[in-house]
């Protein structure tokens, strides 16, 4: 079961890679807006790893 869900996962990722490839050579709007989600989700991983690594380290270089 956890097998499915993990390729389920790697599937969605894979896909919305694509789709931002696809976006950018001009795809159609459907396209395009799974690139904008697919981009956005990627932003607030990044967001959330660079506010934990600062709460490890205890401080803040305010920096954004």
């Amino acid at each position: 079961m956890i097998v499915l869900v993990l390729l389920g996962a790697v599937a969605l990722a894979v896909g919305g890679c694509a789709c931002v490839v696809w976006a950018e050579r001009g795809g159609p709007r459907w396209a395009r807006a799974v690139a904008a989600v697919t981009l956005a989700a990627g932003e607030q991983v990044r967001r959330s790893r660079k506010k934990r690594r600062r709460g490890l380290n205890g401080t803040s270089s305010g920096d954004d």
